[in-house]
């Protein structure tokens, strides 16, 4: 899960090198990673069943959501600026456990709850929102984007965590890219609209883009949830601004400030402490 993160990470730096709308880049990204992720599925789905009409409706469902969380992530950033749209995206740390609670009626651990806040004051500081990262030409509209995004990032992780329970992940997972590729290209010509002819350039990043995010990152995030609580999984994704925090150091030559190091050492030591277990039998977690 944690890998699968930091693959995910990889994707702002690949998506700002394309130069692409958020509807190309989307439908792109998706449609790039279904011929591997076809081909994976055929591998590794031999002598299983088909997947239940639920399970394809909550995948479809899904991938509706996860096309949703990216046309409007990307809006939120251009008006919002990057810092706040971070930390408003990232309150699925909240939003998932909430939602497996009433829905599924799964309890959420105390040590978890201690440390919410302190994750999300983490998230503020790694964002650099503090530092002048919340500028934006429409602030209100971009903080209206950015929480919905949230919402369609949280109902996206929630469904395709439950859609997984039932075996036949890499089928019903090829579904939810194939429904985000659709919903996406539908969106994406009615928000900013979608070059069907980007350039090799563009193409390439975005193959790059697809391979990280769809094909090793998601993918690995879609098997591995069904196994862990929902707030482990949510918790485990904020590697996400860690990572990419870490690679724009690398790649883009970014130097974090000291208050951004502060924010990444938080988050990472509170995914050490909530996601550690103890032998101890009968001991509430």
């Amino acid at each position: 899960m944690a890998v699968g993160a930091l693959f995910i990470a990889t994707t702002g730096v690949w998506v700002s090198f394309a130069d692409a709308s958020p509807g190309t880049a989307s439908v792109y990204r998706c449609l790039l990673a279904l011929p591997f992720l076809v081909l994976l599925a055929i591998w590794k789905s031999r002598g299983e069943g088909v997947p239940s009409r639920r399970q394809l409706g909550r995948a479809a469902a899904a991938g509706v959501l996860f096309s949703g969380d990216m046309l409007l992530w990307t809006q939120a950033i251009t008006e919002v600026g990057a810092g706040l749209t971070a930390v408003l995206v990232n309150l699925q740390v909240v939003f998932v456990p909430a939602l497996a609670w009433i829905v599924d009626n799964e309890s959420v651990p105390r040590r978890y709850l201690i440390a919410v806040p302190v994750v999300l004051l983490g998230v503020i500081f790694t964002s650099g929102v503090i530092e002048g990262g919340g500028a934006g030409a429409e602030p209100l509209r971009g903080t209206v984007h950015a929480t919905m995004a949230s919402l369609c990032y949280s109902g996206f992780l929630f469904l395709l965590r439950s859609g997984g329970r039932g075996g036949l992940t890499m089928r019903t997972y090829v579904v939810v890219i194939a429904s985000a590729t659709v919903a996406s290209m539908f969106l994406g010509a009615v928000w900013r609209g979608v070059d069907l002819t980007p350039g090799w350039g563009t193409l390439g990043w975005l193959l790059l883009v697809a391979v990280c995010g769809q094909v090793l990152g998601w993918l690995l995030v879609a098997m591995c949830l069904p196994h862990l609580p929902s707030h482990t999984g949510a918790l485990l994704l904020l590697l996400t601004p860690v990572g990419a925090l870490a690679l724009g150091a690398l790649v883009l030559a970014e130097r974090p400030t000291p208050l951004q190091l502060f924010g990444s050492a938080l988050i990472l030591i509170s995914v050490l402490i909530v996601t550690s277990r103890r032998a101890t039998p009968g001991v509430e977690r």
